[in-house]
């Protein structure tokens, strides 16, 4: 050993004792008591947070007996200034996680008492003070510690009732959670967590010590956080095969784009939108649909994520399709970006396995450009639009190429998106129609300059600066329409940059672009020589990008129930989310989601016997919120005698049963929702 490592082994650290510790063992101790300074931010965790955790101890508790979970490192000082608290724990950093721990430990005692005071004695001393059994060991602000406290200790007063806090929300949702016969499961969870206990000596610097835990280096991103999840628990021999085989030729495949890979890949497998911003949306998604996997199912697992990278790598870089005319439209698809990757990812490998004939590929392809390219033209927003595409796919093509239709603009909305608006997409949609595969090597040429000079004349006669005012604006609101647009190779390009019409004329006669050669034969260019050629060449468009020959409605931008924005807590304006709801072919007057969420548990409880059914078997497999009693305080209604609706939940959390019981009933295609402005600008 050198004599640096000696000494570091045999002289302590003067101000920081760091041990891991067992969580539960630590909370239990009789000296643990711990406060929650004033300059803490207040208890945020939502109910996503909590199903996580619960989530996590029920995985642990289901694992091998020497299996444990790492919840990170809890930093408290010791201090004994506060005479009304005794010695106690300061605690810097960990108060989100030990106050949502302490919840479901609360919401787990309270369950059980009656019927197993052995493993409620246990609990207890997690919960209370030794010294003081009307005391809660963890006490958090002054300012909102007695709403802790009466939530933990049971104790709420009659006037409490119609109490909101994220105390009350989320310990509502562990008792909603924990099923009956589970108890003895959860505590066998709750015992295997373990943490690194930091306790800072009195010279520390609290502060300084923080911020290093929490601020030094990059956060993981999503994919490292999938790449650590896949290989953690395996053998050295099982990780190196692991990330060999099949790690590696994924990074291979998707290269930088490997982040967006795997989030695609989700809305593929799962149907739905993945959050990303401000959340590990993806990593969180990943683990819910893949729990700690034996090796052996990893390995299957692991192929089939290997060939969706591959495919990931084809729609990359579209000139690795072995069919030539796959690749060209692939190309052709990435003009619009990687939003409908998800659903193309499914197709290509559909068509891979036998599954989809290369006709039906391609037309899915051409479909997929119409809509995204009219959706433009009419100024409609491509957003949150693959999600239910892939719901579709699932169910057949004939049901994909219906729900591409209803998403589809009319001949009717695009022709007037034509007519006056500018044109997206110039080179693809020129080159399209003059055949030119895309026309990225011609240049884009204004017949009409987007500034001519006041020596520009559109017909040898007058000079621009001798145009009335309306004819000017005349022509410059038309300048990137369709009609004043064409292709022109570069040499003839920079021969009529700037020149009059007809000086243009000849430079027009020269190309070899059928598209722009016609425009040669007029004798001078005025808008209405514009307007009749948008609408020349618009019948060729609407033929070219066809919307599927499929009877069916222009959905004006409506959300489909599965795709709607959860959002967190309740922000601001959520009174006024929604237009209006269509449900079922019906015009519903709901502005929130919370009046939703009410009137489609009691829809479905009425409807029929089955759409009751689909309510039972999904508050029962969710654990709510649907209960025989009010079993603790809140906002409740009451829907049948025997049955009450818990309405404490919070907007995400309301969304999600929505969504869960109308899907259980088989109604989610049916209704849909139109967000208002206010709805649109939510964060």
């Amino acid at each position: 050993m050198s004599t640096a490592a000696s000494i570091a082994s045999t002289i302590p650290a003067a101000n920081v004792e760091a041990t891991a510790v067992n969580t539960i063992g630590w909370l239990s101790a009789s000296d643990t008591t711990i406060v929650v300074p004033v300059y803490q931010r207040q208890y945020r965790w939502d109910i996503g947070g909590c199903e996580q955790l619960l989530s996590d101890v029920r995985a642990v508790s289901a694992a091998d007996a020497s299996d444990t979970h790492f919840i990170g490192s809890i930093l408290s000082a010791a201090s004994t200034s506060d005479a009304d608290e005794g010695a106690h724990l300061v605690l810097i950093d960990g108060q989100q996680r030990i106050t949502t721990l302490m919840l479901l430990v609360a919401a787990l005692h309270h369950t059980l008492r009656d019927d197993d005071p052995t493993l409620a004695a246990e609990l207890e001393r997690v919960l209370v003070r030794a010294d003081d059994p009307t005391r809660t060991k963890l006490r958090p602000h002054r300012a909102w510690a007695d709403v802790f406290e009466s939530v933990v200790l049971d104790r709420r007063a009659a006037s409490d009732d119609l109490r909101e806090s994220r105390f009350d929300d989320n310990y509502a949702f562990f008792r909603s959670q924990i099923r009956p016969g589970e108890a003895a499961s959860i505590w066998r969870g709750l015992t295997k967590l373990e943490h690194v206990s930091i306790t800072l000596g009195a010279a520390a610097n609290a502060q300084q010590t923080f911020e290093s835990l929490n601020s030094t280096g990059e956060p993981l991103r999503d994919h490292e956080l999938i790449h650590n999840y896949v290989l953690m628990g395996l053998s050295h021999a099982e990780q190196s095969e692991i990330e060999n085989d099949y790690w590696l030729p994924i990074e291979d495949a998707t290269g930088e784009q490997i982040g967006a890979f795997w989030r695609h890949y989700l809305v593929m497998l799962t149907g739905r939108e993945v959050a990303v911003a401000g959340e590990r949306g993806v990593y969180d998604a990943f683990r819910h649909e893949f729990p700690r996997l034996d090796v052996d199912t990893l390995r299957q697992r692991a192929a089939q994520w290997r060939e969706f990278a591959q495919i990931y790598g084809v729609l990359l870089d579209p000139a690795q399709a072995p069919d030539t005319e796959i690749a060209r439209q692939l190309g052709y698809l990435n003009t619009f970006g990687r939003g409908v990757y998800p659903l193309v990812m499914r197709l290509y490998r559909s068509h891979a396995h036998g599954e989809l004939g290369i006709d039906e590929l391609l037309s899915s392809l051409e479909q997929l450009q119409s809509l995204l390219l009219r959706r433009k033209i009419v100024g409609i927003s491509t957003d949150r639009l693959v999600a239910r595409l892939c719901r579709a796919a699932d169910r057949g093509t004939n049901d994909l190429v219906h729900a591409i239709a209803r998403i589809t603009p009319s001949d009717e909305r695009t022709r007037v998106g034509l007519k006056y608006g500018d044109l997206p997409h110039a080179h693809y949609v020129l080159g399209r129609l003059a055949g030119t595969n895309g026309g990225d090597a011609l240049d884009i040429e204004h017949v009409v300059p987007l500034a001519p000079s006041d020596e520009w004349s559109p017909d040898g006669i007058r000079r621009w600066a001798e145009l009335t005012d309306d004819e000017q604006n005349s022509f410059r609101a038309l300048a990137q329409t369709l009609g004043n647009l064409t292709l022109l190779e570069q040499p003839l390009a920079e021969r009529a940059i700037d020149a009059s019409f007809p000086a243009k004329r000849a430079a027009y006669a020269a190309s070899d672009v059928v598209l722009t050669t016609e425009i040669a034969s007029a004798d001078a260019w005025s808008t209405a020589a514009i307007a009749a050629r948008t609408e020349h060449l618009t019948d060729v468009f609407v033929r070219v990008w066809e919307r599927p020959a499929v009877v069916s409605i222009d959905d004006d931008d409506l959300t489909p129930i599965l795709d709607a924005k959860r959002r967190r807590g309740w922000p601001r304006g959520w009174q006024r989310e929604f237009d209006y709801v269509e449900f079922r072919g019906e015009h519903w007057e709901v502005k929130d989601i919370r009046y939703l969420f009410n009137r489609v548990f009691k829809r479905l409880w009425t409807e029929s016997d089955a759409s009751r059914q689909a309510v039972i078997d999904f508050s029962a497999r969710r654990g709510g919120p649907l209960y025989p009693e009010m079993a603790w305080n809140g906002q409740w209604d009451q829907i049948a005698d025997g049955q009450y609706l818990y309405m404490g939940w919070d907007s995400k959390y309301m969304l999600a049963a929505v969504q869960g019981v109308l899907d259980e009933a088989g109604w989610a295609s049916e209704v849909f929702l139109k967000y208002s402005y206010i709805g649109d600008a939510m964060r």
